[in-house]
């Protein structure tokens, strides 16, 4: 993660004091392990698969994803700090310990939010889960509907681009949605994914299937060292799981210097503001999330 917060210029807004205090993130996942990374952080847990009351991560999906957006590194000396180390945490636990889940849980867990935005101070939704585009037509309009109430009121919504590349219009879905923000990740090539299960390009690319740009913004996604789901321990990643995370912290800086920031008004600063790599743009989109710039 210290390799990774310089590329996307984290540093800029450490400098000037912005750590993401006060900024509730919601992430919809498979829960999340206590990690001593997180202190006391972790403001409210909800589980929707067995009804348990304790934070837990049976998977070390949601940890990991937990960890990418704002982690302190207490157990690495700073080393693996998240992007938005003093945020706090919404986690609702929406996937089982195989990483399956269902529509229902899901909109429930959004409407669940909604009503509770105020009182957890909820203004970011993280959802680095994909329906693949072949799903059944009504459980994928069930899933962007929630996603676009979520927005509309007034909580910024940021879902991975999916790993299904590099096809053209292989984002998944809640990311095809025209109003959340899709990242995706740049540094998927063959020789940086190495002998990962993940095919080279895997990140999902746009445009959609009505001729939006996707994704928004592409950051690193693989290999990525976060908090895994045991006492102290950190472990690797790669996805565009892991590319989501890195928006939302960073985009939970961006509002704790300007926290009056419509989910409108923070997506175009984002597309002002990115940095072009030069990439197609169905793959790249706007550019690469420069945090240093986007302040």
């Amino acid at each position: 993660m210290d390799r990774v917060r310089q590329i996307i210029n984290a540093e800029a807004a450490y400098k000037r004091r912005y750590f993401g205090e006060n900024i509730g993130v919601a992430i919809l996942d498979t829960g999340i392990f206590p990690h001593v990374d997180f202190g006391r952080r972790i403001a409210f847990f909800k589980d929707f698969i067995s009804g348990r009351s304790k934070a837990y991560d049976d998977n070390g999906h949601g940890t990991h994803i937990a960890g990418i957006i704002g982690g302190d590194g207490s157990a690495s000396d700073g080393k693996y700090m998240g992007i938005a180390p003093r945020c706090h945490f919404i986690i609702l636990k929406i996937l089982d310990r195989k990483g399956n889940g269902n529509t229902e849980n899901v909109v429930q867990a959004i409407e669940w939010l909604v009503r509770r935005k105020e009182e957890y101070r909820i203004r970011i939704v993280n959802i680095s889960i994909g329906m693949v585009l072949e799903a059944e037509s009504k459980e994928r309009a069930r899933l962007l509907k929630a996603v676009e109430y979520a927005w509309d009121y007034g909580l910024v919504v940021v879902a991975a681009a999916g790993n299904n590349g590099p096809g053209e219009s292989s984002i998944t879905v809640p990311g095809i949605s025209r109003k959340v923000i899709t990242v995706g990740c740049f540094d998927d090539t063959k020789e940086q994914i190495g002998r990962s299960r993940l095919k080279p390009q895997y990140s999902g690319q746009g445009p959609t299937e009505h001729c939006i740009v996707k994704p928004e913004l592409v950051v690193p996604g693989t290999n990525v060292t976060s908090c895994a789901n045991q006492p102290g321990f950190y472990t690797r990643k790669s996805g565009t799981s892991m590319a989501a995370p890195m928006a939302s912290g960073g985009i939970a800086l961006l509002l704790g210097k300007y926290p009056l920031l419509t989910p409108a008004e923070v997506k175009l600063r984002l597309y002002r503001r990115a940095l072009d790599l030069g990439l197609p743009q169905s793959k790249q989109g706007w550019g690469m999330l420069d945090i240093g710039r986007m302040l």
